[in-house]
């Protein structure tokens, strides 16, 4: 059902906890399924030197978020923002369609980080 690299993402996710001085922050949740991603990320320089999440969901969805962090690691925010559910899912060498939200979710998450980081600069600007 799963490919080996979701159950690798699964079983031995990447990035996972907390970035305690992080610049964006973005949290996501999907109420059908129960799943809720929170996303964290340390911007310098527009480079995403660091990036972090917590996930409360499927499997699937911890291999989504584990994933889409190793992506967007080192990227320019505005390549990050690119990303899409379908790259995270492909990365993954796929996803069962049943569980595909879970890759929008990943996409939503970090999203919603970097608008997160985008507010909070032009509120010190």
């Amino acid at each position: 059902m799963y490919s080996e690299k979701v159950m690798d993402h699964f079983t031995n996710p990447r990035n996972t906890g907390i970035i305690e001085d992080a610049n964006g922050i973005g949290e996501v949740g999907n109420a059908k399924c129960g799943d809720i991603m929170k996303m964290y990320l340390k911007i310098e320089n527009d480079i995403i030197v660091d990036v972090k999440f917590k996930t409360f969901g499927c499997g699937a969805a911890i291999a989504t978020s584990s994933m889409a962090t190793e992506m967007i690691k080192g990227m320019k925010v505005e390549d990050a923002l690119k990303l899409t559910n379908k790259a995270v899912a492909e990365a993954l060498d796929g996803l069962p369609q049943v569980k595909m939200h879970c890759s929008v979710l990943a996409e939503e998450a970090v999203k919603a980080a970097i608008e997160d980081y985008y507010n909070k600069q032009k509120k010190e600007g």
